[in-house]
C-alpha cells in the first residue's frame, strides 16, 4: 500500500444490496464541506484504528448496520487547498442489524444504475465509475485537487 504522507484518514463505504445503494444525502450539518452532497457512509479515524475498524464504526454509527462482507476498493488522496486527506473506499456486499436515521443526512437506497447522476463532488464520479462502471477495478489509487468545488486534478498513482 502507498504511504500515507501522514495524511488525516478517513474511509467512506457503499453499501450495496439488490442492485441498490445505501447513499447519504448531506442535509443536516451547518458548515458541512459535503452540505447538499450525495456521498457514501463513513468517517475520519480514530487515534490507533485501522481503515477497516472505523468503516465498520462508522457505518454502525450512521446507519445501524453491521457490515459482514466487505472489499476494499481503493485509496484517494484528496486535497483542496490547505486541507488534505486520505479517503480508504469500500464496498460492503452483507451486512445484519436494522438501519436507523442518520443524524447527518437523509439515508436512501439508491438504484446503482443512478449514483452517478446525483449531486456529488466531480471527483467521487470518477471513484465511483471505477466501483460500478462497465470494467470495475479490484483497487486503484487516485489524487484528487480541488479548488473549491471545482476539480482542477485528478491524477491515477501507479500500484506498486
Amino acid at each position: 500500500m502507498p504511504e500515507n504522507q501522514n495524511l488525516p484518514e478517513t474511509t467512506l463505504a457503499y453499501i450495496r444490496k439488490e442492485g441498490r445503494t445505501l447513499m447519504l444525502h448531506r442535509t443536516r450539518k451547518q458548515q458541512d464541506l459535503n452540505g447538499g452532497k450525495w456521498i457514501g457512509v463513513g468517517g475520519k479515524l480514530e487515534e490507533g484504528e485501522t481503515p477497516d475498524a472505523c468503516m465498520k464504526r462508522e457505518i454502525l454509527e450512521e446507519t445501524g448496520l453491521i457490515p459482514t462482507v466487505f472489499a476494499y476498493r481503493g485509496i484517494v488522496d484528496f486535497e483542496s487547498g490547505d486541507f488534505k486527506e486520505r479517503m480508504h473506499l469500500y464496498t460492503v456486499d452483507a451486512f445484519e442489524g436494522e438501519e436507523h436515521p442518520c443524524d447527518e443526512g437523509d439515508l436512501q437506497w439508491v438504484p446503482d444504475d443512478a449514483i452517478l447522476s446525483l449531486p456529488s463532488w466531480e471527483g467521487d464520479r470518477l471513484f465511483l465509475e471505477r466501483i460500478y462502471g462497465e470494467k470495475p477495478c479490484a483497487f486503484f489509487h487516485l489524487r484528487l485537487v480541488y479548488h473549491g468545488d471545482a476539480l482542477v486534478s485528478a491524477e491515477e498513482i501507479p500500484l506498486e
